[in-house]
């Protein structure tokens, strides 16, 4: 990932490390690296709400984290637009409004030449990759707006600036997600910033799932 220029979102998110722990708000936080990333804040002293589409995940992650009463986990599926509201409500109810967005959930579809994709595998990462990208903005940016700061980041991917065969849907969503997060930049008030970040080559499930067994070559997600 090309390093953000000095000024904008690298002076925000200079400013938001140097203050102190914050609220960090992770969407598909039961696995993978939303799972190596709820677990790395929440040990360096920073509050956690995260949602998953699975409540045994949810239970897993409570029973390893740091200072569990300090977070908040809840079975929520971004893909609905109510579900993304209830988790707004219920944040700025136990007045854990996210200082920091990580756009995290994702998914991706089965190996599959373009036109061989089936509709209902192109409709659940769409519906999760950008969908459920906007879902979350729609409920939360206006939440921080309130507060006059924050940073959101939605995970892109290589896959977001190049492409590769036989994942098509799942390039076109990181595509999009570049180009949604370009606009949202430029839309939101002094004080928030908003960038795509490119994590990088994980071995997850989703790596596992169009590497095969090449997977565990790369980095595991609490090296990451």
């Amino acid at each position: 990932m090309t390093a953000p220029k000095p000024g904008g979102g690298a002076a925000a998110a200079a400013r938001a490390a140097a203050a102190g722990p914050r609220t960090v708000l992770i969407t598909g936080v039961g696995r993978g690296l939303g799972r190596a990333l709820a677990l790395e804040l929440a040990r360096r002293g920073h509050a956690v709400v995260g949602c998953s589409r699975t409540a045994e995940h949810l239970r897993s992650l409570e029973a390893e984290i740091t200072s569990p009463s300090r977070h908040f986990f809840t079975v929520s599926d971004v893909r609905s637009d109510s579900s993304v509201a209830e988790l707004a409500k219920a944040a700025v109810e136990r007045k854990q409004v996210p200082d920091i967005i990580v756009n995290n959930a994702g998914t991706i579809n089965k190996n599959n030449k373009t036109w061989n994709v089936p509709a209902e595998d192109f409709d659940m990462v769409v519906d999760t990759n950008i969908k459920g990208t906007a879902n979350v903005l729609r409920h939360f940016v206006p939440l921080m707006i309130e507060k006059r700061h924050g940073i959101i980041i939605n995970l892109s991917s290589g896959w977001g600036r190049s492409a590769a065969a036989e994942v098509a849907p799942y390039c076109a969503s990181k595509w999009a997600i570049e180009g949604l997060t370009r606009s949202l930049a430029k839309e939101l008030p002094p004080g928030l910033a908003a960038i795509a970040l490119s994590p990088g080559v994980v071995n997850t499930d989703m790596l596992t799932s169009c590497f095969g067994s090449s997977a565990s070559l790369y980095q595991t997600t609490e090296t990451w």
